[in-house]
């Protein structure tokens, strides 16, 4: 037998719960089961949700204009005006040269993990999380830390456990709001106190994860940015959720500097983003016509989502071995077992009821091993027709 050549150690520890639970329901699916998908957050992937029509020609007018050529490594100028014109009106002044435009938010993340980062450093980020936030800092020799969201108090944050692990090696802390996975959209006071904490360590900056926000259902959403006089802040947001375009891997990283601190990460993000070149031009055209144009459409959308998310949310308080904390943004639900027996592995319990009853949701310790275990996440995107099947299935597998 042939020695067998190594595999990095990076890539062979990276684990993205999301896509991974997609394996064994492929080989379900390839011996012609038929599969509940509620484990991708992808509008497009049900009835109902959209791309703005308007959006998609814009893409297909600039293929027409033969404009999906190499476009400037930061963006396009249109786009980073609109973006900028886009931020500041929920209350900080950002500059066209404060947005850098990238593949997708995820680009945005590894963008600004290879700038900051070195060997020891960390991450603070909540937990649960998106599971780059886990994935990606221990590439460049760093490590993420997790701070709490209260899971008993709507998923607040817990303020006293940042501060307990906030020291000199944190560079930068990070605020998912809304939070994906479990849907909680900080309040004014909860930013402010973080913010705070963060002052107090001239070396952390802020990451604001707010691709969620045009989802918001509470009232509470107001950009982490528009609070702060001193730490910086890195705003990222895209084209996928609130515009209904995930496919298009068209994000943005947009930087709040106050005390102008961030010249020579600055200057290691443009190396980095020249480096790769530039995200898809037409698709960021696209992205222009929806920042530009006609945002009516959102209003249908955002009542779908809203009605489906109060289906589930009944639908969840009627089963008896669950529990949810009900989202105030998003479309996700970060759903409890409450069975000790079912919740002490909850990725057992995800791929049982795949294979038993073929609905796929994803296990709440690949957001979270310490924050997340004994949950499952799901979105309420599918057609209520769906979601009732899908529940129905859910409830039969906890009596079973």
């Amino acid at each position: 037998m042939e020695e067998m050549i190594d595999v990095s150690s990076r890539a062979s520890k990276i684990e993205y719960a999301i896509r991974d639970v997609v394996v064994p329901a492929i080989e379900l699916e390839s011996k012609g089961h038929d599969i509940i998908r509620l484990n991708i957050g992808d509008p497009l992937a049900y009835e109902g949700i959209s791309t703005p029509p308007h959006m998609i020609s814009a893409f297909k007018d600039a293929l027409d204009m033969q404009e999906n050529g190499y476009g400037p490594s930061y963006g396009i100028p249109e786009l980073r005006h609109a973006i900028s014109i886009s931020e500041s009106s929920k209350g900080w002044i950002c500059n066209d040269d404060d947005v850098y435009v990238t593949h997708g938010v995820t680009e945005a993340l590894q963008i600004i993990f290879a700038a900051f980062l070195n060997e020891g450093d960390i991450v603070l980020a909540p937990g649960p999380h998106y599971p780059p936030y886990m994935a990606y800092p221990q590439m460049y020799g760093a490590n993420t830390v997790e701070y709490r969201l209260k899971s008993s108090d709507g998923w607040k944050i817990d303020l006293a456990d940042i501060s307990s692990k906030m020291n000199s090696n944190v560079r930068l802390l990070v605020l998912i709001n809304p939070n994906n996975p479990t849907g909680n959209v900080a309040t004014v006071e909860e930013i402010d106190a973080l913010i705070k904490i963060a002052n107090e360590w001239p070396q952390c900056t802020i990451i604001a994860d707010e691709i969620y926000d045009g989802l918001d259902f509470s009232g509470n959403m107001v950009s982490a940015a528009s609070r702060s006089n001193k730490t910086p802040v890195i705003v990222l947001n895209g084209v996928s959720k609130v515009y209904f375009a995930p496919g298009w891997r068209v994000g943005y990283l947009a930087i709040h500097d106050p005390k102008n601190v961030l010249s020579l990460v600055r200057d290691g993000i443009e190396r980095l983003l020249r480096s790769r070149l530039c995200a898809s031009t037409p698709a960021q055209y696209g992205f222009l016509a929806g920042l530009n144009g006609d945002k009516s459409w959102l209003k249908n959308h955002r009542l779908t989502i809203k009605n489906r998310l109060d289906y589930c949310i009944e639908r969840i308080s009627q089963i008896d071995g669950l529990d949810c904390e009900p989202p105030g943004a998003a479309f996700y639900l970060f759903v409890k077992i409450t069975k000790p027996n079912l919740s002490m592995d909850d990725k057992n319990f995800v791929l049982d009821l795949l294979h038993k009853k073929h609905v796929l949701v994803v296990h709440g310790s690949g957001f979270s091993p310490e924050f997340g275990n004994g949950h499952f996440r799901m979105v309420c995107l599918p057609k209520i027709e769906i979601l009732d099947i899908a529940f129905n299935r859910i409830s039969e597998f906890l009596s079973d």
